[in-house]
């Protein structure tokens, strides 16, 4: 069997798991294009791959041979750039969050449509052990019908950094919503993606001008930059099935600690998986617990389920599934239907807290 070829554009923080992913899957990454050319080629020297390029119209040019795309750039260009390479017939592995809205991500899926080609982003919280346990217990029917849930993405001190593009709103569509859609995404993910129908948001600003609040990963700071997103939201969404989700998320928040989880409440069983960092932002500090709550003979039962530890948060095993789904040989973790559907609800959160009035989700 020949090997899937793929390329990456990016060679910015995210792009070792991208890499070590392929590579496990069996992939072969024969080219990486970025505009930074120091970091490009120190990348590429890095990893033993062969061709550098500036940018993914010079990589395709040059190499029309390659299967597939991983696209990790600031958010602006996800939509340009995925749209790009389906249309010239190149399956994608996009970061997240998929676009800077919901317009952006229609015409990624009808691109991914018209093309027949794999669109896929890297909901990396999916790919978890604790995650891919959980979705097994709920899948065999042990929670019956998850009538709520609670998503939390939340962070005492952890703004990634002053003045770059995370926090310019005109390249990074905005703050912690969607730069954190990972536990909203893993909550809709254990509901079955239900077609959402009312939300009520409010997001706040404080700390975006303290840089007491900078978290300990990210990009440099940028003197006299931008700084126009959002520092926190919270939110209170409905669905057309009856079930219902609040949604918590924060770069920086007056909390104990940077908590990430995803809570449930069912009807046969409720469920609680959760990721506390020991400092903000670090996987090594990382304790991760995934537990069933449910009843048994009269008894209140917890059950721990216990899987093995994965420091890349299931960044290398989402990356491997998308060259298996290529293959035909599993099914996608994810899809552009159901990253449509959060987007939606990304863009009602932002309506909702600028108005200051629920909304109809569109």
């Amino acid at each position: 069997m020949e090997k899937i070829k793929i390329g990456i554009v990016g060679a910015g923080g995210m792009a070792s798991y991208h890499y070590k992913g392929f590579i496990k899957a069996g992939a072969e990454v024969t080219a990486v294009a970025d505009m930074d050319q120091t970091r490009v080629r120190a990348f590429a020297a890095a990893n033993n791959i062969e061709k550098v390029y500036t940018g993914l119209g010079e990589m395709l040019d040059a190499q029309p041979e390659l299967d597939g795309v991983s696209i990790i750039t600031p958010n602006k260009f996800h939509r340009p750039l995925t749209v790009e390479a389906l249309e010239r017939g190149k399956h994608v592995y996009c970061e997240k969050p998929p676009a800077l809205n919901a317009a952006e991500m229609r015409e990624m899926l009808d691109a991914s449509k018209k093309a027949g080609k794999r669109l896929m982003f890297d909901f990396n919280n999916r790919a978890r052990p604790e995650s891919q346990a959980m979705i097994r217990y709920i899948r065999d029917g042990r929670a019956g019908t998850i009538n709520s849930a609670q998503a939390s993405w939340i962070r005492r001190a952890g703004i990634p950094g002053f003045g770059g593009w995370f926090t310019t709103k005109a390249l990074s569509g905005g703050g912690p919503v969607i730069d954190l859609p990972h536990m909203l995404d893993l909550a809709l993910y254990f509901m079955g993606f239900p077609e959402p129908e009312y939300l009520l948001a409010a997001a706040y600003y404080d700390f975006m001008d303290n840089r007491a609040f900078k978290g300990p990963w990210g990009i440099p700071d940028t003197a006299k930059g931008i700084t126009d997103v959002e520092s926190s939201c919270h939110g209170m969404l409905t669905f057309k099935t009856g079930q219902s989700l609040m949604i918590r998320s924060s770069w920086a928040e007056m909390n104990e600690r940077e908590v990430v989880s995803v809570t449930f409440q069912g009807a046969k069983a409720g469920g609680k998986l959760e990721r506390l960092f020991g400092i903000d932002g670090l996987d090594e500090t990382s304790i991760d617990t995934c537990r069933l709550f449910t009843e048994a003979y009269g008894n209140q039962v917890d059950l721990d389920i216990k899987t093995e530890k994965d420091e890349s948060m299931g960044r290398i095993g989402n990356a491997m599934n998308f060259i298996d789904a290529i293959r035909g040989a599993a099914e996608p973790y994810n899809t552009p239907e159901e990253a449509l559907i959060l987007m939606r609800i990304v863009d009602a959160l932002y309506e909702s807290a600028a108005t200051r009035k629920p909304v109809a989700i569109r």
